[in-house]
């Protein structure tokens, strides 16, 4: 499987320099493009999984989700030059319900079947829902209401003061997590696994390929960007549809086939930081950053979602809170996830 992607990058990435220059048809183009950046996150899985070994799974889980959500930082920033905030914030919305729902429910549903039982550690996942409910519930859902009876400049202001306080709150859980609080919830049993295990590279190897990879897919990523119009027409896709399923998968494809390698090998510490880290960073990071970043564009984007976007992301994060806070997982709470994944699926597209 390693050589075909390999295969797959080798001959995917000098083609999309090729059509780029060369002006190829968009539908191509998106489609060697997504099949690169997906090929190209199997590298990314597979150094994290270095750097899980060599760093535990709290560190190998954050480090795998910032170079996987930079790549959907830099989608993002793109989609906001073009002037497509609604593919932005439909992109975001997408990203917090596959890691919850795609990854969470895949992971949960292909290690379950593998393993009758899977155990991950209940005091990350308590603290996480908590960050959740604070990211999207009340971060996310006081711009909608506020913004009601507010006007653009407003709404904006208050976008910015909350996207402010959102990225000091996510800096000072990565500092209670891995500095004041480093090891004290740690999950035995998986500290003994790791003792006894050695890494497919080294810690710098695994790193340089991270950033490399990241590089690379930042690239393909700008050329994908650029189809999404053109492909949308051809296939009766609307912008949310685009935003909140397509980019959100392809974006996300490094999160997504670590998290489910990590699950097959019945690391579902690591498998379940990815899934919830992600979205957090995703949330409390990716979005106010974006926020921030857009003020210096030509159009400003607020913290607004929709109404059917707030109440996918809602329903997506009290369902996951709901199936991982007691800390073990199987496959029907997978399969669970996936099928509340495939009804909000259907209904973007229905839009």
């Amino acid at each position: 499987m390693n050589r075909i992607f390999g295969v797959l990058v080798a001959v995917g990435v000098p083609l999309t320099v090729l059509g780029s220059f060369q002006n190829w048809p968009s539908i191509a183009m998106f489609f060697i493009c997504s099949i690169s950046v997906v090929a190209l996150s199997s590298f990314m899985g597979r150094a994290t999984e270095s750097l899980a070994i060599v760093s535990g799974p709290r560190i190998g889980g954050l480090l795998n989700a910032t170079f996987g959500n930079a790549v959907e930082l830099i989608i993002s920033i793109f989609a906001l030059q073009a002037g497509l905030i609604g593919v932005v914030l439909a992109s975001l919305t997408g990203s917090v319900l596959g890691n919850l729902l795609l990854v969470g429910g895949l992971s949960f549903f292909l290690g379950g079947i593998k393993f009758k039982r899977q155990m991950f550690n209940v005091h990350d996942a308590t603290h996480n829902s908590g960050l959740l409910i604070f990211a999207v519930v009340v971060a996310f859902v006081i711009p909608e209401i506020f913004s009601m009876t507010m006007n653009e400049t407003e709404t904006i202001q208050l976008s910015v003061g909350i996207s402010v306080i959102m990225i000091v709150l996510y800096l000072a859980g990565l500092f209670f997590k891995l500095v004041t609080h480093r090891g004290v919830y740690n999950h035995a049993d998986v500290a003994q696994d790791s003792e006894h295990e050695e890494p497919e590279w080294s810690k710098k190897k695994a790193l340089i390929i991270l950033l490399v990879a990241t590089l690379i897919v930042a690239y393909v990523s700008e050329n994908l960007v650029h189809t999404f119009e053109e492909v949308g027409k051809q296939f009766g896709w609307s912008e949310l549809f685009i935003g909140v399923i397509i980019v959100a998968i392809v974006g996300n494809a490094a999160e997504h086939a670590s998290a489910l390698i990590m699950a097959m090998k019945n690391k579902m510490d690591v498998a379940v930081e990815i899934a919830i880290g992600s979205t957090l960073q995703i949330a409390m990071f990716v979005a106010p950053v974006l926020v921030l970043i857009s003020l210096f564009m030509p159009q400003q984007m607020p913290l607004v979602f929709t109404v059917s976007e707030l109440v996918a992301m809602i329903t997506a994060v009290f369902l996951a809170i709901n199936v991982m806070n007691d800390g073990e997982s199987n496959w029907f709470e997978g399969l669970t996830l996936l099928a509340a994944y495939l009804i909000m699926g259907i209904g973007f597209y229905l839009l």
